[in-house]
């Protein structure tokens, strides 16, 4: 059986599409992580030993169960979110992930040895996982982030205790279900539930620690990881930039942008925030922008009615609003939506083209975290590459244009995943053995890449071991 913490208190939850709120969701006691921290660790010993391979079986009976359980995974993380198409593809990722990152661990995780520059001395790699890994997860995609990171640490040979957020915890019911009845990894992988003192006391307790989440809360967690020095890794705020330069087609561009800025609802780091246009150009693009935005139905009444979900966590309205509040005050035009809606108790916003856009307004520096597309106009392309980069901000981005001048551009920008031709791509190759790493730049975080053989060798501590194979003294012994 899975060790399930001991659950105390309740967690206000408040279901996104009608605002109501329930009171039924236990949280775990803190005084219960250090027993639940122990067992975590005396089980990872046995997985370790299972070796690669043996780890990579036990996934994969995971995955088939997991197969088997779509619907109530769907239904589930619908329930958290008030979106379908998403928690289609959320409950689809984990098997995915699996099957990727199982293609990955035998080759990051291989053994090697050989000669040395030195004469008389060769060398072995090996590696020892973090023993306990804890992974704190956020709300906006809840059960693909809380395993984003997990899968491969537990193929790394890692014991994982997950902090998904307490806004959105109904899917983790069914992922216990699904852990249960696989005993090899019930006692490797657990799910807390709680608030911020859970997480930051799940700091205190592990070998290692995940967190996905604002920039603001990523500081203090890489600040107690740090005080502890333990192995940290944070993926936090992101204020994507777009350009398109002349040549771009115009019409591909638009369809992509408007995609990548209202996947979610907006609400995911990799949104396109911050949309540079050739002034030759601006007018026509922002024209089409503001067709495709407008053609964007509310998921109302049903989930399955349109793409533009509702605002999942309450307060990120009051941040929306203020950024629209701010930009309009200094002058901005809005071209379609730029409202709060009010729909059966949720809380909804139409993708919303905004132009006459300025770096002196917040929708342009803050992270909004929600459909706004603010367009801005540029002159010359070293203009363009000196706006993209005038942010703290460097998660992913995009350029359009002919294949060789984005290509130019695109290493010019500072972020680590960046699209040409294309928009919001870099988190579909996540696992994925074929690419390289990428990196976050500037406050988008630190620790190492989701993507490539990287991603797995962020949860190990690698090994050299040389060996004198020679019977003479080393040239450096006293002698003695």
């Amino acid at each position: 059986m899975t060790p399930v913490a001991t659950l105390l208190n309740t967690l206000s939850v408040r279901n996104p599409r009608n605002g109501v709120v329930s009171c039924d969701t236990p949280s775990t006691a803190i005084d219960q992580l250090d027993a639940i921290v122990s067992r975590a660790r005396a089980a990872q010993v046995n997985w370790q030993a299972l070796g690669v391979e043996g780890r990579i079986a036990v996934l994969a009976r995971w995955r088939d169960l997991l197969a088997g359980m779509q619907d109530q995974l769907i239904a589930a993380v619908t329930l958290d979110t008030g979106r379908i198409r998403e928690s289609r593809r959320e409950a689809a990722n984990i098997g995915k992930w699996i099957d990727r990152w199982s293609v990955i661990a035998p080759v990051a995780l291989a053994s090697s040895d050989g000669p040395t520059s030195m004469p008389g001395f060769t060398y072995t790699s090996d590696h020892a996982p973090i023993p306990v890994l804890g992974v704190i997860s956020p709300w906006n995609f809840p059960m693909s982030l809380s395993v984003m990171d997990a899968i491969p640490a537990l193929l790394a040979g890692c014991a994982v205790i997950i902090k998904p957020s307490e806004v959105t915890p109904h899917f983790i019911g069914p992922i216990e279900d699904s852990i249960a009845q696989v005993p090899e990894l019930a006692g490797v992988l657990t799910y807390i539930r709680g608030a911020g003192d859970l997480g930051a006391a799940l700091i205190d307790r592990v070998d290692g620690i995940c967190f996905t989440g604002s920039t603001a809360t990523g500081r203090k967690v890489a600040a107690r990881a740090g005080a502890r020095l333990i192995p940290c890794f944070v993926e936090l705020g992101g204020k994507d930039a777009a350009i398109v330069l002349e040549g771009a087609d115009l019409e591909r561009a638009a369809r992509a942008i408007v995609t990548g800025a209202t996947l979610g609802t907006g609400q995911q780091c990799y949104s396109v925030e911050r949309i540079y246009v050739a002034r030759a150009i601006h007018d026509q693009f922002l024209a089409l922008l503001t067709d495709k935005a407008r053609k964007l139905d509310l998921a109302l009444p049903q989930p399955d009615d349109g793409p533009i979900g509702p605002l999942i966590f309450a307060p990120q309205a009051a941040i929306i609003e203020a950024h629209l509040a701010d930009a309009r005050a200094k002058g901005a035009i809005v071209h379609c939506g730029g409202e709060i809606e009010r729909h059966g108790g949720g809380l909804w916003v139409r993708p919303t083209v905004l132009s006459n856009v300025t770096h002196d307004m917040a929708v342009m520096r803050d992270e909004t975290f929600g459909p706004l597309l603010p367009v801005m106009a540029f002159d010359s392309v070293d203009e363009a590459v000196r706006l993209a980069n005038d942010s703290n901000y460097g998660l992913t981005g995009a350029v359009f244009g002919p294949q060789d001048q984005a290509m130019a551009v695109a290493r010019r920008m500072n972020a680590g995943g960046i699209n040409v031709n294309d928009a919001g791509a870099t988190p579909f190759f996540i696992g994925d053995a074929l690419v390289c790493a990428n990196d976050s730049f500037g406050d988008s975080g630190l620790g190492g890449s989701r993507t490539g053989p990287a991603s797995i060798l962020r949860f190990v501590r690698q090994k050299m071991i040389v060996t004198n194979v020679t019977n003479d003294p080393s040239a450096w012994w006293y002698d003695v």
